[in-house]
């Protein structure tokens, strides 16, 4: 059923795929990753194995897999296409965004896209002035405002003389 997914992929989609049935068999290669290339597809999203790693790392085709396996699969079975998912553990519906990175995938549902953008933006800024102040020297302790939590959890600094 992939193929019958790319089939229906438009320029700038990110292909999410999760099998019927758990499995960690080789669902997708550098054959298909050339295919999804020229159809516009940006990468491919898998809760399965997928193979052919060190030719899809050279193509620089992104590929997010829970598997890597060379083991291919059965081609015939039919599946759902374009309809609601679980991947990873998290619900995706057709049209939900897809942020990947090499940290992971994160899934911005369509409807709060622009508020989790003006958010991302804030949070960009923000970390530039925290950046700024660390190469200044300041703490994270004192950036963070973490003192007085911690003082109030029960943080006790000791020296050698505490500990006779």
């Amino acid at each position: 059923m992939i193929h019958v997914a790319i089939e229906q992929c438009q320029p700038g989609d990110m292909l999410v795929v999760t099998p019927t049935s758990p499995s960690n068999s080789g669902f997708f290669g550098d054959l298909l990753a050339t295919l999804m290339r020229s159809r516009g597809v940006q990468g491919l999203v898998i809760d399965a194995g997928v193979r052919d790693i060190a030719t899809l790392t050279e193509m620089q085709f992104p590929v997010w897999s829970s598997a890597v396996f060379a083991q291919g699969t059965v081609k015939e079975d039919i599946a759902n296409v374009n309809t609601p998912i679980t991947c990873g553990g998290a619900l995706i519906h057709p049209g939900d965004l897809i942020i990947a990175d090499d940290d992971g995938v994160v899934v911005v549902k369509r409807q709060e896209a622009e508020d989790v953008l003006e958010s991302a933006k804030a949070r960009v800024v923000e970390e530039e002035i925290k950046r700024q102040r660390f190469e200044n020297g300041e703490l994270s302790l004192d950036v963070y405002d973490m003192r007085d939590r911690l003082a109030e959890a029960g943080l006790r600094y000791m020296d050698a003389e505490d500990e006779s």
